[in-house]
């Protein structure tokens, strides 16, 4: 996957071999992934690598723009690479997601942008709520419970 490594010369910083490793990593998954992660997978990559330096480095490369943050429901913070604007629904009960385009939310941003006066500068949003798997084991439960 490439990335625009030239903006981050442009703004005069260096493209150390931490940075690269970590961008390439998170390129690579098929999921967002921990920090805990990402330093298991880099340190194979850059031996000697600290996890101090891998959370330093996922901050500064959400605050660049090439990585993204997010809170998907399980409490901790989860990284990615920035290239394509999605959100996300999360199910509660079973932590199933489901990836939803940005395209799909660009009316409801704009509506709350003219609503409130913010300027949203957030690309990703993580919604909960109950699958259709678990609104059925629900109500199965709920109608076993009313035969009970």
């Amino acid at each position: 996957m490439q990335f625009p490594l030239d903006q981050l010369r442009a703004r005069g910083f260096r493209l150390t071999p931490q940075r690269l490793a970590i961008l390439r990593i998170l390129g690579q998954a098929d999921k967002h992934l921990t920090p805990q992660e990402v330093y298991k997978l880099a340190v194979r990559e850059v031996p000697g690598m600290t996890e101090a330096t891998v959370y330093r480095t996922l901050g500064f490369l959400a605050e660049q723009g090439l990585a993204l943050d997010a809170h998907v429901g399980n409490g901790q913070l989860v990284y990615e690479t920035a290239v394509l604007a999605h959100h996300h629904l999360v199910c509660r009960a079973c932590h199933a997601t489901c990836v939803v385009d940005h395209a799909d939310l660009i009316g409801l941003f704009e509506k709350l942008e003219h609503k409130t006066g913010f300027q949203i500068d957030s690309l990703h949003v993580t919604f909960f709520g109950l699958c259709p798997d678990c609104q059925d084991k629900r109500h199965t439960e709920l109608a076993d419970a009313k035969r009970r």
